[in-house]
């Protein structure tokens, strides 16, 4: 350890720290533009210069390491003289727009200025002016004639994203920040460039000209756009949501947060969201009260019950649904009778369910995943499963960790990696079973060889009809070599469903082989939530009685259904996610409900008191959690082992379809977020193939096919690409193309 003074205080710190990184621990302030803790020292802007005694003049505090006895004075007038100096610097060609700059308010140059600035420039002649870049639909970058070169965002994107997306052009007087010519910067991470600027270059494109800062209120909440669970600071005025921003927390989401988690809000007012209760009578849709649905409900299930059977009655419940609500769901369910409930709504094989000893969880904390030594994915799209938890993985492959990936397709994935094998679905588990019996193996010995490592399993080994095989062939490894085995959650509370073990019944597949009588969504856009959109589509038609519990409405559920009660999404609601680590977030709704939608836990409540159902008499979210997970047992429900000792049965390798669901396809909010829809990401695919599967099809690059699953087509543009296994189709999830069958499952192409 080093002593070093700052301002009179002694304290001791590690070899290697720097003089800014002391100042912090005793709560020091240094301004500063270009510093920022998760990125590499640029020392550009040295706004950070400091008095260091026995220096013949001041030092950057960013880039300058301690030394033992070292003495540093912060606030000197040696030290205050050069800090002015740079900001006189820094304010001669910036434009004095501050009363119209998004970033009025919460502006660091703008904080800085106040105490290191002068009250008049000495500075005559004209100042720079830099030409507005496009940067995409999501940051705008429209005044690059305040950008101060801090080079923060440039740094982010080749660091933390994984690619250069921003680079600074030209030298001296001539520099600006710029995308490259033509490109707009297409990370899923891009908007925390906007929290990365410390003036107003970078803002968001959707949150432009909206509301000052300080209009805003701000509100505490948690993610529920994938199992990360990410920390967001909403922000709200006049009831609605105006922007998200992240919430520190450095076990989950450090301090970024990806784009879905920060533009998905503006879904929220879709001319789609569903603001009164209504009731199909004749073909027509009728607005009615709340009393009258509830009634209606009430009324539908008695009489399919007597009529038919409670056998006949099924629930589909969005794994995205919060603690509170899934408990009273299922609670209503058992109240009722009602055995068939089932919320892994993109799962195809049911048979490793009965072996599992507890809920699937990533096996161990987020910060442990990131720090281990070996890792290998199976089965994942996973910047678009976990852009977040993709990050923090790039760090830990640029630190040395030996990433080895099993997959479909070769995703850029922007980091080393130890080993890639791209091979069909088909092949997965005795590729695996092999690597479990030959432990000398490249993958398997970086695993037995770690001292900590991990196995994990993403969406498609999940949804894929063999995925009891392939786990137990994931399990086997694990055991051989050591290493944790995980999962990676596909839903914001799939952990959670586990842990209440709502699932009962018959699964998705079986209700959509045998067609229920009346079935109850919850929250569930069945064309595009369910495995294979067309035939629950079909099966749905075929229900005396379909009852959708929704914030949006949607052409499917006004086919289908013969009533729809407004729920309100996560941002209205207060109740509990449990996140991929097994960690319990509760949180409370940021604005008041959209029309007449409800919480879904209230409705559920009052339900369960028209039913005259014991156990509902709850007033608050934070009691039904109380009665829903006992927070002192929860670690012990989680628990991946599984003891399933089946065969598969999955050999061929016909043509097979994956891909994913598309990342900004992936619920409800997001997929109406008009932002997210006009980025890249959210384009229509096309079917990406093999040239010699293409050429055994008939079929040539650039093609029109007509794609065929599931009953039922749909045309795609057809591109080869040699980087893909043959017998693959790799065409993700997408609006365009929700007709289709289920991901991870066969598919024909044939010319359109």
């Amino acid at each position: 350890m080093l002593q070093i003074e700052i301002d009179g205080k002694q304290l001791s710190v590690e070899q290697g720290a720097t003089v800014m990184e002391a100042a912090h621990q005793v709560g020091t302030y240094i301004p500063h533009f270009c510093y920022h803790k998760k990125l590499s020292i640029a020392a550009n802007c040295r706004m950070c210069l400091v008095e260091v005694e026995k220096a013949p003049k001041p030092l950057p505090a960013c880039a300058t390491p301690v030394t033992d006895g070292m003495v540093v004075h912060t606030h000197s007038p040696k030290a205050k003289q050069a800090q002015q100096g740079v900001m006189e610097f820094l304010l001669i060609n910036h434009p004095l727009d501050c009363p119209i700059c998004d970033q009025g308010g919460e502006c660091q140059l703008q904080d800085l200025a106040v105490g290191y600035g002068n009250s008049a420039s000495r500075y005559q002649e004209e100042k720079r002016s830099v030409t507005g870049k496009d940067m995409g639909p999501l940051v705008s970058a429209a005044e690059m004639s305040r950008c101060i070169h801090c080079t923060r965002c440039v740094r982010f994107t080749e660091e933390i994203a994984g690619v250069q997306e921003i680079a600074m052009a030209n030298r001296g007087e001539f520099s600006e920040i710029m995308p490259f010519i033509g490109k707009a910067v297409e990370t899923e991470l891009s908007g925390n460039v906007i929290d990365l600027c410390p003036v107003g270059a970078l803002t968001s494109k959707p949150f432009r000209y909206d509301a000052r800062s300080w209009e805003l209120s701000r509100r505490k909440t948690i993610s529920a756009h994938d199992a990360l669970g990410a920390n967001l600071i909403v922000q709200t005025k006049d009831h609605t949501v105006r922007r998200v921003l992240p919430l520190e927390n450095e076990s989950i989401n450090e301090c970024w947060i990806a784009d879905r988690d920060r533009f998905a809000y503006e879904g929220l007012y879709h001319e789609s969201r569903l603001k009164t209760p209504k009731i199909k009578h004749g073909g027509e849709w009728r607005d009615v009260d709340w009393q009258t649905a509830i009634e209606y409900v009430r009324h539908t299930l008695e009489c399919i019950g007597k009529e038919d059977g409670k056998e006949q009655i099924g629930v589909w419940a969005n794994p995205m649904n919060t603690v509170e609500e899934l408990y009273l769901a299922k609670k209503l369910a058992d109240g009722l009778g009602i055995k068939h409930f089932a919320t892994r709504l993109q799962q195809q094989d049911k048979r490793l369910s009965d072996g599992l000893k507890g809920a699937q969880w990533l096996g161990q904390s987020i910060e442990d995943f990131g720090n281990n030594d070996a890792v290998l994915v199976v089965g994942a799209n996973l910047r678009k499963e976990q852009p977040l938890l993709t990050a923090r993985l790039r760090r830990a492959a640029k630190s040395g960790t030996a990433l080895s990936i099993v997959a479909s397709s070769k995703e850029t994935l922007h980091m080393p990696l130890f080993e890639r094998e791209v091979l069909h679905p088909n092949d997965w588990a005795a590729f695996l079973n092999g690597w479990a019996q030959d432990t000398q193996s490249a993958v398997a010995d970086s695993l037995k060889q770690a001292e900590k490592a991990a196995v994990v399993l993403g969406a498609e080994a999940q949804n894929h009809p063999e995925y009891a095989a392939i786990y137990a062939a994931a399990q086997a490894l694990a055991a051989a070599t050591g290493a944790v085995l995980g999962i990676l959650p596909q839903a914001a509370n799939s952990v959670g469903a586990d842990v209440l073990a709502v699932d009962s019944g018959d699964s998705i597949p079986e209700m959509l082989a045998a067609p229920k009588k009346a079935v109850l969504l919850f929250n569930v856009e069945p064309d595009i939530d369910v495995a294979d959109g067309a035939r629950a589509v079909a099966a749905l038609k075929q229900a005396q009685s379909v009852m959708a519990f929704t914030p949006f409405v949607s052409e499917t559920l006004l086919d289908v259904c013969d009533v729809l009660l407004p729920v309100a999404p996560f941002t209205e609601t207060s109740g509990s996610l449990i996140n991929m680590e097994g960690r319990l977030q509760s949180f409370h709704g940021v604005v008041k409900g959209l029309g007449d939608s409800r919480p879904l836990w209230k409705v559920l409540r009052v339900l369960g008191n028209v039913f005259s159902l014991a156990g509902f008499e709850y007033e608050s979210s934070e009691q039904v959690l109380k009665d829903a997970v006992h927070t002192e047992t929860l670690p012990a429900k989680l628990n991946n082992a599984a003891d399933w000792q089946g065969q598969s049965v999955q050999t061929a390798s016909t043509l097979w379809r994956v891909g994913g669901v598309g990342i900004y396809h992936s619920d409800a909010i997001a997929r109406r977020s008009a932002p997210l829809q006009a980025t890249g990401h959210a384009a229509v695919p096309a079917a990406r193939v093999h040239p010699q599967t293409l050429a055994a099809l008939g079929l040539a690059d650039g093609d029109v096919a007509r794609a065929k699953q599931g009953g039922s087509a749909v045309n795609v543009n057809v591109v080869a690409d040699e980087h893909l296994p043959e017998n693959v189709v790799y065409l993700p999830l997408h609006t365009e193309n929700a007709a289709l069958g289920a991901l991870m499952n066969t598919i024909e192409l044939v010319r359109g």
